[in-house]
């Protein structure tokens, strides 16, 4: 009996007081115990569904109750209670990146899965034919942010690509099944996704696109597959690209808060969310052009992948909303159909008996033996985040150091919001591993930041220059100002069509409250010395004096910013200074103006890390991913201000709400201006900016 159960209570509790409730594959429940207290949220495949009275009577059989002392919020302690049946040990999932080292592994997975799901026929000479499934949802992160077990639950886009072609290499698997459910990627990750799709179709294997509400970014993804397939209850949502920016200062002004931020560089608007209440017009006008290259990138996708003329996308798009049928009409999709249907389609389309299907194909495992003293051990091990193997590879190193979040000084953290940051301690500690690794052939940036702190950014990109190994930047879906500093510190520059970049300028400046406070009754005298004695105060806007020295010190770093993106990308800086004062670009428009190298993925991007370190292009190499996440514990320890279990699942919970986004997304973004500010210089892009 294969499975686990995972319960927190508030006392210690008998496996039989462990609650029992049947899943299906989509639904997502709160598990109660008999109290009536919240234990936790979970998916559950759909092969676990068995029997209540077969479940309770296996976790009696063989259990395991581990305690362990949380503290969540303000200290409120919870006991946590796991139950687990027996289940046959599976090897647990190295991490894996697109197109390397890894994939075996992921592959050996799956098809000891497949043989899980496929039972045993008494007619050898019928003939079974194996589709893989993957579900293609959630925020889809660029890199796991803790291991043990909460890592290896998480879902994250080198683990999907993995999978993707791992089965593109698995002689068993027939074709593919993507369910796309809406996942929560903006446009770089959306261009990786299509070109895993692309190779597994090189491979000679079908990738099939089962869609039921689809937004554009799952037409996108989907338009890249074979057939698309919705039921006739299904709808497409095709409405353009829209860009959103949250205005606060109305907000401010009725706290009696002042933003007094400067920048320079006319088209930097990082403040403009914080000191205005509607764009000014340099920001309206860079906005309207990056809004303009991802229209027209959206219509040359569609149209090719679809067979359609541009001026049909075009009308399509004005069209916006379509029902199944009409979308099938329009040439959006291509076959009405239930998914037993189907299934049941592609049963006659493979000339097969018998369609075997591999639910979640290439999905981690967890072991959930844990009987006796040392399952105690192995259990212990998996929450501790201990390795599971020993095994070493004898191959070449390639480094994947990732910068997701923004910017920071100080060591990286994240958020109960779900914000991560990228410390700068962090990341230094994290090149000089790779740097003095002997095993360690070239390193990739995987950067996926707004930006953030200037000084920070500097550190960084300092450790970048003085790495003798080939270096190659690898952009996500943001790598602007100090996304983009850090960047240009590598000796290649790879970004995706859709990247958003660029944005080279300086903001600085503080928020006053003491207008606030007064209001509140809360009165506050200063005794001082000194003309400038309160650049960092927060009771009152700048002086005259004061404004006049800090713009000083954004115009000395703003002049130190240009300088470095002339020394490291060879260009005079006259003709940086055309490309910067804020100004934002696409991956493709920035690669055109000079400060892009290429338009290729992450793959190209460590392809391109093998050729510049003399490592051949069908060569296998092992990936180091770096910073190396840390467990639950480790974390706690390390930081006292780590999310809890608790904080994990709400952080989750708002980020796949859209209704909880735009309700506590501000209150996020005041957490985040209020960390940064702390700082004289930002390399900071808007950070209340949304594009759909």
């Amino acid at each position: 009996m294969a499975g686990w159960e995972i319960g927190l209570a508030k006392r210690l509790i008998e496996p039989s007081d462990l609650p029992y409730i049947q899943w299906n594959p989509t639904q997502r429940e709160s598990i109660m115990n008999r109290s009536g207290n919240l234990n936790c949220r979970a998916r559950w495949p759909s092969s676990w569904m068995v029997d209540r009275s077969v479940r309770r009577a296996a976790c009696e059989r063989s259990w395991i109750f581990f305690l362990v002392s949380l503290t969540i919020g303000s200290g409120i302690g919870l006991r946590g209670g796991v139950c687990l049946y027996g289940a046959s040990p599976t090897a647990s999932d190295q991490e894996a990146l697109p197109g390397e080292e890894g994939e075996a592994t992921t592959a050996d997975t799956a098809t000891s899965e497949s043989a899980d799901s496929g039972g045993e026929t008494n007619d050898a000479a019928r003939k079974t034919t194996k589709i893989a499934t993957i579900n293609v949802q959630g925020e889809m992160a660029e890199h796991v942010s803790q291991v043990g077990l909460l890592g290896e639950l998480e879902q994250n886009l080198a683990r999907f690509i993995a999978r993707l072609d791992a089965a593109a290499k698995d002689e068993e698997i027939a074709a593919v099944v993507l369910r796309l459910r809406s996942p929560s990627i903006g446009r770089a990750r959306t261009d990786e996704l299509r070109a895993a799709i692309q190779r597994t179709r090189q491979a000679g294997k079908k990738v099939y696109a089962q869609m039921e509400m689809a937004a554009p970014a799952d037409l996108l993804v989907a338009s890249a597959c074979d057939q698309i397939i919705m039921p006739e209850s299904g709808a497409v949502i095709l409405n353009g690209v829209r860009a959103e920016v949250t205005f606060l200062k109305g907000l401010l002004d009725k706290l009696n808060v002042h933003a007094d931020i400067l920048q320079v560089g006319d088209f930097k608007g990082a403040a403009e969310p914080l000191t205005r209440d509607g764009m000014s017009d340099a920001f309206r006008q860079q906005f309207e052009m990056v809004i303009e290259d991802y229209y027209q990138q959206m219509i040359e996708t569609l149209a090719s992948d679809r067979k359609l003329e541009r001026s049909q996308v075009q009308k399509l798009i004005d069209t916006g909303l379509f029902t199944a049928t009409s979308a099938q009409q329009a040439k959006l999709i291509d076959t009405i159909a239930y998914e037993h249907q189907m299934l049941e389609s592609l049963k006659q389309q493979t000339d097969t008996d018998e369609l075997e299907i591999v639910e979640n194909y290439g999905k981690v495992k967890v072991d959930t033996e844990f009987s006796g003293l040392g399952g105690m051990v192995k259990l212990m091990e998996l929450m501790l985040g201990a390795e599971t193997s020993t095994s070493k590879s004898q191959r070449r190193k390639i480094a994947v150091v990732y910068a997701t979040g923004a910017i920071t000084s100080g060591k990286s953290s994240s958020n109960v919001m779900g914000q991560s940051s990228v410390g700068s301690d962090t990341m230094v500690e994290a090149l000089q591993k790779a740097a003095k690794d002997n095993e360690v052939a070239a390193i990739v940036l995987r950067v996926d930041s707004p930006g953030g702190s200037a000084l920070a950014s500097d550190l960084i990109w300092r450790e970048l220059r003085r790495i003798e190994k080939p270096v190659i930047a690898s952009m996500g879906d943001v790598a602007a100002s100090g996304g983009y500093y850090i960047a240009m510190g590598c000796d290649k520059i790879f970004a995706e069509p859709g990247t958003l970049t660029g944005s080279i300028g300086v903001v600085g400046g503080k928020v006053a409250i003491g207008a606030m406070w007064n209001k509140a009754g809360i009165t506050t005298q200063v005794i001082s010395r000194g003309a400038n004695s309160g650049l960092f105060s927060t009771q009152a806007p700048f002086t005259d004096s004061e404004r006049t020295v800090w713009r000083g010190m954004l115009e000395e770093t703003y002049e130190q910013f240009t300088s470095k993106v002339a020394l490291c990308r060879q260009m005079d800086r006259k003709q940086v200074l055309e490309l910067a004062g804020g100004r934002i670009w696409t991956g493709r428009q920035a690669q055109s103006r000079g400060l892009v190298d290429r338009i290729g993925s992450l793959r190209d991007a460590i392809q391109e890390a093998k050729s510049l370190s003399g490592i051949g292009p069908d060569e296998k190499v092992e990936l180091l991913l770096l910073p190396q996440p840390k467990s639950f514990f480790e974390q706690m320890i390390d930081d006292a201000s780590v999310r809890t279990p608790w904080q994990s699942w709400f952080a989750s919970s708002v980020s796949s709400s859209p209704l909880a986004k735009a309700a506590l997304g501000p209150v996020a973004d005041l957490q985040l201006v209020e960390e940064l500010f702390r700082e004289p210089t930002l390399f900071l892009l808007p950070f209340r900016l949304q594009i759909h």
